[in-house]
């Protein structure tokens, strides 16, 4: 049986992985920030929304849940949560949070499908799984605080974490090495999210029947 350590494709994961627990935690805790909660909620915000998609992941593949047998997941979100709690809210533009954000989508949607691929998941669900761990995490973060999911939100988001994920997915296929085809499938999905950013990009919406 293959262990967790080669599966993890050690070349990029760990820094994909910091990449995407790091930004998501982030915008955990600039959720709870904005509607001036305390910090054990920031904490919270913070942990729930850099280890959701994870969480879900493993669950699914079969896989130890990640955050309970690593300590330094748990730690990434708190820290972060705590720097945000310590800092002044002027220092996290809306804009400047959307751009990181699009750096760790990118990121977890390639590791989501790498470690999928690596626990012998088919290609298309793991490609799936890549979505799960890039956008649960926001999801579950929107419900918590009572906005309008990423789901309900015509904005290329999870058509990003899609491409990203995809596209790892056929590289690996094609033979790549893990390494290259992680940074290509990254920048593929970051292009596209960045692209949906600076001209406002988004899918059409459904105009039912006429």
């Amino acid at each position: 049986m293959l262990t967790p350590t080669a599966l993890l494709r050690p070349a990029f994961a760990p820094w994909f992985d910091v990449a995407g627990l790091a930004v998501f935690a982030a915008s955990g805790a600039l959720a709870a920030a904005k509607r001036a909660q305390t910090a054990v909620t920031l904490a919270f915000f913070a942990l729930i929304t850099g280890v959701g998609g994870g969480t879900v992941r493993d669950l699914l593949i079969g896989a130890p849940v990640f955050w309970v047998h690593d300590a330094r997941a748990a730690s990434v979100c708190l820290t972060v949560a705590a720097v945000i709690w310590l800092t002044p809210e002027r220092w996290w533009r809306d804009s400047a949070l959307a751009w990181f954000d699009a750096v760790g989508l990118a990121a977890y949607a390639v590791y989501g499908a790498a470690k999928a691929i690596g626990y012998g998941i088919p290609p298309i669900p793991a490609a799936v799984m890549g979505v799960v761990t890039a956008c649960v995490g926001g999801i579950i973060r929107d419900v918590l605080a009572g906005e309008p999911s990423i789901l309900m939100r015509p904005e290329l988001y999870v058509t990003a974490a899609a491409l990203a994920s995809a596209s790892y997915v056929a590289l690996d296929l094609a033979g790549m090495p893990s390494a290259p085809a992680a940074t290509i499938a990254a920048l593929a999905g970051f292009g596209l999210r960045a692209a949906a950013i600076h001209w406002h990009l988004g899918l059409p919406a459904y105009r039912g029947r006429r």
